[in-house]
């Protein structure tokens, strides 16, 4: 595979090309993964940046709504949107179940869109193992805005944070108990909470929800990466396509006051760190994928069953195998 090719076609935004490049990075295999390293120190020579914005969600909420309703706005604004779908995977094939493309037809016919679903694998923090690379990937090829969907909402998707430059949580028009069912984590790192189906019958009870998140963010305080204001929660209309200017530049405003009082990079910086020690726990848990390490195992699981070792002791015999 000639390397130096393909990151240049990525660099052309060529279709053809990203979806290979994001296929090689989310590849498993030895080979793939040195020829994907390869491919990302040649993109980052790009030094092109886009505004990630990462967005999770309760199941039902509209999020595929919500994302080609904004990803057209933003379109239409001459900007160019890609969207990275995590979906759950099937324990079958080990691909996509929910198939997100075909939910954002509008969006997915633009040539100004890309949409890419990728399997989570069962990866923890509601993202792909290598979404981080898909999204560099995708920042080369010059898109404006790289929209990164999670798999779902809850204490794991947290791991988005160190992904996006903004992070939305959307919810449902809800009541106390619905409230109260939000985990906190993911209520702390949300820049924006929108409450969307703000329409018909709903539209009563979106802003009292709206009132209800408002007042449970100030609570939690103010962050000190933040403007007044944020973080703040809103209404929105995926279906009638209402509130979407607001949130758009509620997301510019953020983004402007964070570059220009230096978090913007700092934050990053912090993320490099994060997914550099990611990388790290992950190497070190495939080597317990071994053959000695599942026999080692197995034989000081009896050990420990007939109480001739202890758990702390039959760990540290394993780990001293593997010289850690």
């Amino acid at each position: 595979m000639d390397i130096v090719d393909l990151s240049a076609r990525v660099q052309q935004a060529e279709r053809r090309a990203l979806a290979r490049a994001i296929t090689l990075v989310e590849s498993q295999r030895a080979d793939h993964r040195a020829l994907s390293e390869a491919l990302l120190v040649a993109l980052a020579k790009s030094g092109r940046q886009s505004l990630r914005i990462g967005l999770s969600g309760t199941p039902g909420v509209g999020k595929s709504t919500f994302i080609e309703a904004l990803g057209l706005q933003l379109i239409a604004k001459g900007l160019r949107v890609a969207v990275l779908a995590v979906d759950p995977s099937s324990t079958r094939s080990g691909g996509s179940i929910l198939g997100d493309k075909t939910r954002m037809e509008r969006l997915s016919q633009s040539e100004h869109a890309y949409i890419r679903p990728s399997p989570n694998q069962n990866h923890l923090g509601g993202i792909a193992r290598r979404t981080r690379e898909a999204t560099q990937i995708c920042e080369a090829a010059g898109f404006d805005v790289v929209l990164i969907e999670t798999v779902g909402v809850g204490q794991s998707e947290i791991a988005v944070s160190h992904l996006s430059d903004i992070f939305l949580l959307l919810l449902a028009p809800a009541g106390g108990d619905e409230l109260q069912g939000v985990k906190r984590g993911i209520m702390e790192i949300a820049d924006i909470v929108l409450i969307n189906k703000a329409d018909g019958e709903l539209k009563s009870a979106a802003s009292r929800s709206c009132a209800d998140y408002a007042s449970a963010l100030r609570l939690l305080g103010q962050r000190t990466q933040d403007p007044e204001g944020f973080p703040k929660a809103a209404t929105v209309s995926a279906l009638e396509k209402k509130g979407l200017d607001a949130v758009w530049q509620d997301i510019c405003d953020l983004a402007q006051w964070r570059r220009a009082n230096g978090h913007w990079e700092q934050t990053r910086q912090q993320q490099a760190g994060y997914w550099v020690r990611e990388d790290v726990e992950q190497g070190m848990l495939a080597r317990l994928e071994t053959p000695w390490v599942a026999a080692e195992l197995a034989r000081l699981s009896k050990d420990v069953a007939q109480g001739e070792i202890s758990v702390t002791a039959a760990a540290q015999q394993v780990l001293r195998g593997l010289g850690v």
